[in-house]
């Protein structure tokens, strides 16, 4: 698999939008790998976890091919990982020559929600017709293509996000974004399901060095450590998988020093827009 993070920042991204701040005044002036847009992965150039506002800066800039993305898994509607407007010029004459004639999309109740009433006013037919909108909820297991994936329980606001076991072929990656201190059904369940440890654990650190509560709806490195130790624990991980920390937020000041610290006291990836990882 490749996986590539095209975004790494959290709701408001970095800098903040309407933020001047002396951080946010300082990524302005120094840019490069400090700029951190919407949450966002794709792995394989097919599956996409999330759509933010910031898809149009991810083809643009960076590369991505959205009209190569035949499957989309939506970890909740909140605007910065659904942004579905966009979906409206998916086709006719806004989009030629794209990859996927078909787009399938994946996400709870709210997301369809989301979905149906952003695009109603604009979707023309033909592009309607190309876009299919399945409902999950945690705890179910479906698959599509060469894919599977498992659907776990976030703690995080009531939009009730879906956390994803990704599995193709024999790698298997764990996303455990947006959430707080995972639900603790979660983890029989996966031991349930998981044949083998996961490869790659891509972690929300919202609050990178600041002190999660348990009733948090993010996690820091705090609750990083925490969760990869259970996992540990229960075989469904080892030393060897990668753990890579993402979904920072402007408040928490991830500089490039207080990331190199996180690395070296979690073992994992600070990830960045446009880094990619093959396992």
């Amino acid at each position: 698999m490749k996986i590539t993070y095209f975004g790494t920042g959290a709701a408001e991204g970095i800098p903040a939008l309407f933020c001047n701040c002396d951080y946010c005044r300082s990524v302005r002036k120094t840019g490069g790998r400090s700029i951190r847009s919407r949450s966002q992965v794709i792995v394989d150039g097919e599956l996409a976890i999330d759509f933010p506002p910031d898809c149009f800066y991810h083809a643009a800039v960076m590369g991505a091919d959205f009209s190569a993305i035949r499957y989309l898994l939506v970890t909740h509607s909140h605007m910065d990982h659904f942004y579905a407007h966009d979906f409206i010029l998916r086709g006719y004459k806004y989009a030629s020559a794209m990859v996927s004639g078909t787009l399938d999309i994946f996400g709870n109740e709210e997301v369809k929600c989301v979905f149906e009433e952003c695009t109603r006013r604009e979707l023309r037919p033909e592009i309607g017709d190309t876009v299919f909108l399945h409902t999950l909820a945690p705890f179910e297991e479906s698959t599509f293509g060469a894919w599977r994936i498992n659907t776990l329980k976030a703690q995080h606001t009531s939009t009730d996000p879906i956390l994803y076991l990704i599995e193709k072929g024999n790698k298997r990656i764990l996303h455990l974004t947006d959430t707080g201190r995972l639900p603790e059904e979660n983890y029989s369940y996966l031991a349930a399901v998981c044949e083998k440890p996961v490869d790659l654990i891509t972690f929300d650190c919202t609050f990178l060095w600041e002190e999660t509560k348990p009733n948090a709806r993010h996690m820091g490195l705090d609750e990083n450590l925490r969760t990869f130790a259970r996992l540990k624990e229960l075989g469904l991980a080892t030393d060897r998988t990668k753990r890579v920390i993402t979904h920072f937020s402007h408040n928490s000041r991830p500089t490039e020093e207080s990331l190199k610290r996180a690395e070296e006291k979690f073992g994992a990836i600070a990830a960045y827009d446009g880094m990619e990882i093959v396992i």
